[in-house]
């Protein structure tokens, strides 16, 4: 316990500082509200780092009473946090490790609240059931991703999934029914939006089967401004990383031009030619762009995301040269969330060769065709 009467303006000026949320690392509580009964009323603790008498907690004979009032030295903290700091854990806290919590605390809250309305962003979440997954976009592990360029238009955010769904990749209908969902998600909760000049930009999460990322991306386009983002396996959330050195990707060009063409992605993994043909037959162009060493977690940064936005577009242009305005695009891709919606948000309807997806499905030994995208915008599902 304090020996010493904490001023009220020291209180209050911690308490902005903390935006009134317990400064123990990883906690965050809000300190006005009980968890159970949801009653609003005070449930802080304003602690001494260096406690206000040398024989308490931290105690230093000079230090003690010098920094008894000052607001560097008392931290906010929850009950549990208060008790585990200066009863059972004592040794464990020294007074570097409490002021590093406190200084990161302070500094991510002037962070955010220094943000402007101009920065908010609509968060987007999109899952669909792959194989025997079904995805779970959670937003508390999504609204991270977003500092320190963004923070929520709303809560909660924008949630296009059919939830529930017993729907399998593999079923018969799988495609028509998510395609269908996915559009009316689009028309009811995105659209009217978008009409009111009420978005001023997406912030993305999604984890679908391919051909419905690609088709979510071409709902939205690119006419808006959006960040899409990467689930990462290492370490395992949504944070952009720093963009790998000498980073490339690599476009093959086909030996022999035939009225098939067939655009194979090879990023995340290795697509081998041979599954191609098994599918559109031996008669095929097949153009390919992949990078060195094709993995599921290359994609690390938003940089490499923009590189690939580009050299997707001039590949696209370089199929359409060499294979006229007529053609369609088999594509086969096995790439990273954020590519596969990227690849529908800058594909022109007026400009570009329509696509025909296909998605990897083990139950069904292999590629199979889920639909295509049209200059006009429509879906055919295959029956």
């Amino acid at each position: 316990m304090s020996n010493s009467e904490i001023p009220t303006n020291i209180r209050m000026l911690l308490w902005g500082k903390s935006a009134g949320r317990c400064q123990y690392e990883g906690c965050n509580k809000p300190l006005w509200i009980d968890d159970l009964t949801k009653n609003e009323f005070n449930i802080a603790y304003h602690s001494h780092i260096i406690a206000d008498s040398p024989n308490g907690p931290r105690g230093d004979a000079e230090s003690s009473e010098l920094l008894c009032k000052d607001i560097s030295n008392i931290i906010l903290l929850c009950d549990e946090h208060h008790r585990l700091v200066d009863k059972h854990d004592v040794t464990g806290h020294p007074p570097e490790r409490l002021f590093e919590m406190k200084r990161k605390h302070e500094q991510r809250i002037e962070l955010v609240t220094s943000l402007l309305p101009e920065n908010q962003s609509h968060v987007l979440m999109y899952g669909a059931n792959i194989g025997q997954q079904n995805p779970n976009v959670n937003w508390n592990k999504v609204i991270s991703a977003l500092s320190p360029s963004w923070y929520p238009a709303e809560k909660p955010a924008i949630e296009l999934s059919l939830k529930n769904s017993s729907f399998r990749d593999s079923s018969q209908n799988y495609w028509l029914i998510e395609k269908e969902h996915l559009t009316k998600q689009y028309e009811d909760l995105i659209k009217p939006k978008i009409l009111k000049g009420d978005i001023n930009h997406f912030s993305i999460f999604a984890l679908a089967p391919q051909p419905l990322l690609i088709y979510l991306g071409k709902l939205l386009m690119d006419i808006h401004p959006a960040e899409v983002y990467q689930l990462h396996r290492e370490p395992q959330n949504w944070l952009w990383q720093n963009a790998p050195e000498n980073f490339k990707f690599i476009v093959q060009k086909p030996g022999q031009i035939y009225q098939k063409v067939a655009l194979n992605l090879s990023l995340s993994a290795t697509i081998n030619n041979s599954r191609i043909q098994e599918v559109l037959g031996d008669d095929v162009s097949i153009w390919t762009m992949t990078i060195e060493n094709p993995y599921n977690d290359f994609l690390k940064s938003s940089e490499q995301l923009s590189l690939f936005r580009d050299e997707f577009k001039k590949l696209v242009n370089l199929i359409k040269a060499a294979h006229g305005e007529n053609t369609m695009i088999n594509l086969f891709p096995a790439v990273p969330v954020a590519v596969a919606v990227e690849i529908g948000r800058i594909w022109m309807s007026k400009a570009d060769l329509p696509f025909r997806l296909y998605d990897q499905n083990k139950d069904c030994g292999g590629f199979v065709y889920a639909f295509d995208i049209t200059p006009s915008l429509s879906i055919t599902c295959k029956a």
